[in-house]
């Protein structure tokens, strides 16, 4: 082989191993675009736990000790796993495999140039003060980082506020706080608990609309107990 195609080569063989370190580079701007897969189940604000944890702060941190986070299966909290590029690289590839018992639903992103970019931007956003960055920095709206977070069920107006639930039949007669009893079908009525201080005020649970067809309704009580209290069976 001659010295100009040797050089050729090996120029060669240096773009395409550059391509290559280019091709696996995070970009946190278009992780920061995929993220909003996550936002369904996860929040960015430290200990904002919705469906899942919160992912605010874990970076570097052992996985299944998210506080206040109480839903970790047993696989999860015993795992052993620190988050950092390596490891969320595994879980985000396919979480079932890498910890098989958790209840995390989500299958995992096949393309690795997509992990290698969500991996980017949760390297900033899962750090102390990541929120600040990742909102100022433009790498998502403030919506991404908050999560779904329910509206609070404070202060709602007498016909939201649940007087009485009474059943009869198939059916729940909810009365509210301004006296009108409305009847719902029993298998569109979900009766649910809030506990956080974006729930209901103790003893003054509500009533909330749950699907956008308009016939799903929510009675959301502050604890158990009042369960008791507000539904009683009669005709």
């Amino acid at each position: 082989m001659t010295k100009v195609c040797t050089i050729s080569l090996v120029a060669a063989l240096c773009c395409v191993a550059t391509g290559a370190v280019a091709q696996s580079a995070g970009d946190p701007k278009r992780g920061g675009e995929a993220y909003r897969a996550c936002v369904g189940c996860h929040a960015l604000q430290p200990g904002v736990h919705t469906t899942g944890p919160s992912l605010g702060g874990v970076w570097g941190a052992k996985a299944g000790t998210a506080k206040g986070f109480v839903r970790y299966s047993k696989e999860m909290q015993f795992a052993g796993i620190t988050w950092d590029e390596d490891t969320l690289n595994a879980w985000l590839a396919d979480p079932r495999s890498m910890v098989p018992g958790t209840y995390m639903v989500f299958r995992g992103i096949e393309n690795d140039q997509t992990r290698a970019d969500v991996i980017a931007f949760l390297k900033i956003a899962m750090a102390p003060g990541g929120v600040t960055k990742i909102v100022e920095g433009g790498l998502v709206p403030q919506g991404y980082a908050e999560g779904q977070i329910p509206a609070p069920l404070k202060l709602l107006p007498p016909s939201t506020q649940v007087a009485h639930v009474r059943h009869c039949g198939d059916s729940f007669f909810v009365t509210t706080a301004d006296g009108i009893e409305t009847p719902y079908w029993e298998m569109n009525v979900r009766l649910k608990l809030d506990s956080r201080s974006t729930g209901p005020e103790a003893g003054k649970p509500v009533i909330v609309g749950a699907g956008m067809a308009g016939d799903r309704f929510s009675i959301i009580f502050f604890n158990l107990d009042e369960l008791s209290h507000f539904v009683t069976e009669g005709c």
